[in-house]
Order: C-alpha cells, then structure tokens, then sequence
C-alpha cells in the first residue's frame, strides 16, 4: 500500500512541473529550446568548424604543394632519364668506337707482329744457311785433312813395306843430282 501513495505523489509532482516546466520566465520552452539549440550550434561552429575547416584548408594546401613537389620531382625524374638516355647513347657509340679502333689496332699490330715474324724468321734460315755452309766447309777440310793423313799414312805403311834398302839409296842420290842441278 504504501506503493500506491508513492507513485501517486510523484505523478502530482511531475504533473505540477510538466505545467510549469512549459514556460520558463515566461517565454514558452519550446522557444528556448530553439534558443538553446542555435547558441550550441553557433558554439559548435566557431569552437569546431572553423578550426576543422581551417586544419582542411591547411591540408588541402600541404596537399597541392605536395603534388607541386610530386609534379616537380617527376619532371626532374623526365630530365634524368633523358639524361641518362643520352649518356648510354653517348656511351654506347663511344664504346662502339673504342672497340673498332682496338680491332683497327689489333689488326695493324698483328700484321707487324707477322712481319717481324718472317723477319725473324728469314734472319734465322739466312744465319741457319751460313752457319751449315761454314760446317760444311770446316767438315770437307777435316775430311781432305782426315784424307790426307790416311793417304800419307798408307803410302808411308806401302813404301816402307816395298821400298827396300837399295831403293832408298837410289832415292837419296836421284834427290842429291836433282838439288845440285838445280842450283
């Protein structure tokens, strides 16, 4: 029981406000609620959208210059690589060049090499040539030398084994009456 009376207290106090709460000094609420709603968004405005708009106006500048930067950066890029292009261009003949002179080059020192080479070896055959033609010579004078020699030595073996006492004799005097005609 004591439930009942509660509530019905409360419903007479809430009524009681309900009425009174529909004017407040004597301006009906629901204008003020209208007042109260334009002041929050007015505050909202100036405390948040004026720095949000101004942090987006700051961003969207950082973000141009950003894309200047990019745009910049990339025509630096551009220069670079038609740069560099013209360097491996530049390179590539340069190379190209480099590699025919050290062909031309190659060539011209082989062909003097070669002929230095048939030089030599001209000079060699020609030097080879006289150095036979001097054994050649040394080795017929040993060999009539080797000849004379065996032929004198036989011939003295032949005349001492066939000459006789009487012989050498007769030799002897033949040899005087020549020197003394001779003379």
């Amino acid at each position: 029981m004591i439930l009942p009376f509660r509530s019905t207290t409360l419903l007479f106090l809430f009524r009681d406000e309900a009425e009174h709460a529909e004017k407040f000094l004597g301006i009906p609420l629901t204008i003020w609620q209208i007042v109260n709603l334009v002041l929050f968004l007015g505050i909202l405005i100036y405390f948040v959208a004026k720095p949000m708009a101004a942090a987006f106006r700051k961003r969207q500048i950082e973000i141009e210059q950003r894309g200047q930067e990019a745009e910049k950066r990339r025509a630096e890029v551009e220069r670079l690589s038609v740069e560099i292009q013209e360097r491996t261009v530049r390179l590539e003949r340069e190379i190209e060049e480099i590699r025919r002179e050290g062909i031309a080059e190659g060539q011209s020192a082989r062909a003097a090499l070669l002929e230095r080479a048939e030089q030599e070896a001209m000079r060699v055959a020609r030097e080879a040539a006289e150095e036979i033609e001097r054994r050649l010579t040394a080795a017929k004078l040993a060999l009539r030398q080797t000849a004379a020699d065996l032929t004198a030595s036989a011939a003295v073996d032949i005349v001492s084994r066939e000459v006789t006492d009487e012989d050498r004799r007769r030799l002897v005097l033949e040899s005087a009456s020549r020197v003394k005609a001779t003379r």
